[in-house]
């Protein structure tokens, strides 16, 4: 543990330098397995901010005018620094976050991706030159970079969400400051100083930890320098930042909450949907965004599901992620744990039946057992709010209209999955489900390569994929006689 943490920079990095922060204000990062204190970091506030907004806007002419193929080498270099280094992301992740090594793994592979996609997109920023319908002139489309950008990341996914914003700006000629989560900082750190080794300019990206984001991203929305908010995590803060965003008409791209349904038509694979709602519903332990948060069974398969379903989650491990042999990690922190606690007593009080679990693990660590309710009265808050944890709240349905409207009673619309053996009922409810990603047959959707994102109150525009890089680009006309 000591020499992976000694390779984290535990400065603010502005421009790629490890820096005090003003004040020399710390706060310490500890793991929700144990509780113990990893490492202590510079607190960034409002001085911070502006000092790496000045650092971002003197640096992005020139990183604009940056060839591409330049902007790609150094994205392809880092990817192959964070393969390299690929034990010491896993085990930081596991370490600050709490998910098993494994899943940590698979993490530093999704993240990876990330660097090299858009590696391969930064060369590929197209526009286009025709004439005018009219015959009075032609028409020149040119794409550009859109300018400084603040990037705000969740603490569930710390490599893979840095990677997905970071490399799109690059690629894009964009310069970024980042401002990761204060339960997870550690590893967008030693992202920064990756990136820097690989050879991103002075100036082009910024790290800036912090406890008081408010305070941190107030001066930045004032400033018509920054042109640009990218942001993943809760709908209620989305909103927030919105509104404050909107005063400028700052651009924006919003990864929101998620309330995604699972559902299982009775032609289904029964055995195959229950290893792919395992996958959708544990994945992080529960922690996504794309978590399964509703389970909806058709009643004519109901029985049989719920039976292999819940005797799957009680063979799951629960345990400090880097032990070997543990399936399930702890919550971030004791007010997630408390939540998750919450939702399933409301449950419960209204009437849920409980068939596994839900009861808090009980020592140091903020653990939270495998958990399966069904019986769910429709009242019940676990129905409505994401879970965030490993909780699985099985509903039944008849047929397959009431499976779409199940699906569809949710303000959300991130990610959805279904499951059947029939492909034109698989693309018809494709099509009827409100979410802007649908799996089919799969309990496992991300994908660099795959445009992510959500409809509804779950966000707006989308990351990775072609269309990812549009997001940091500006289109320009050029008329031409």
């Amino acid at each position: 543990m000591e020499s992976t943490l000694s390779r984290v920079p535990t400065g603010l990095l502005l421009g790629g330098h490890d820096s005090a922060a003003a004040g020399a204000r710390r706060f310490a990062v500890a793991n929700p397995a144990t509780e113990e204190i990893l490492l202590e970091v510079a607190d960034a506030g409002p001085d911070d901010a502006a000092r790496a907004l000045d650092i971002a806007a003197q640096a992005q002419p020139h990183w604009a005018a940056t060839p591409p193929r330049q902007r790609a080498e150094i994205l392809r270099r880092a990817y192959e620094l964070v393969e390299r280094s690929r034990d010491d992301f896993a085990r930081l992740i596991t370490l600050e976050m709490g998910k098993p090594l494994a899943e940590s793994h698979a993490e530093v592979t999704y993240g990876a991706e990330f660097l090299r996609w858009f590696s391969e997109e930064a060369v590929r920023i197209n526009g286009r030159y025709t004439a005018a319908p009219a015959g009075n002139g032609r028409i020149l489309v040119t794409k550009q970079a859109v300018g400084p950008v603040l990037a705000i990341t969740p603490w569930n996914f710390p490599l893979a969400m840095g990677t997905r914003k970071i490399a799109a700006a690059v690629a894009a000629g964009c310069t970024t400051i980042i401002k990761p989560a204060p339960d997870t900082p550690l590893t967008t750190l030693l992202l920064g100083s990756v990136l820097a080794e690989a050879g991103l300019p002075d100036g082009v990206l910024s790290v800036l930890p912090t406890t008081d984001a408010a305070a941190l991203v107030a001066p930045l929305f004032a400033d018509r320098r920054l042109r640009k908010l990218t942001f993943t995590g809760s709908t209620a803060v989305g909103k927030s930042l919105l509104a404050q965003a909107a005063g400028r008409v700052l651009r924006t791209s919003m990864e929101l909450g998620g309330n995604a349904p699972f559902v299982v038509f009775a032609d289904a694979d029964v055995d195959a949907a229950v290893e792919g709602a395992l996958a959708a519903k544990m994945r992080n332990g529960g922690e996504a965004c794309t978590a399964a948060n509703r389970i909806h069974v058709d009643n004519a398969v109901r029985e049989e599901f719920t039976e292999k379903f819940t005797a799957r989650m009680a063979k799951l491990t629960l345990g400090d992620g880097t032990h070997p042999g543990v399936d399930v990690g702890p919550l971030i922190n004791e007010r997630q744990r408390a939540k998750v606690a919450e939702l399933v007593d409301d449950a419960v009080g209204k009437g849920a039946a409980l068939l596994l679990g839900g009861q808090p693990a009980p020592g140091r660590g903020h653990f939270y057992p495998p958990t399966v309710l069904t019986e769910i009265p429709s009242d019940a808050r676990l129905l409505a709010e994401e879970v965030f944890g490993p909780v699985a709240a099985i509903v039944g349905f008849d047929g397959e209209a009431a499976g779409v409207a199940a699906a569809n009673a949710t303000e959300f619309g991130l990610a959805a999955y279904i499951y059947t053996r029939d492909l034109d009922r698989a693309l018809r409810v494709s099509g009827q489900i409100e979410s802007g990603m649908v799996g089919v047959n799969r309990g496992i959707i991300s994908d660099a390569a795959a445009p992510f994102g959500g409809i509804k109150e779950s966000g707006l525009g989308r990351e990775g994929g072609g269309e990812g890089i549009e997001e940091y680009l500006e289109t320009k006309y050029i008329a031409l006689t």
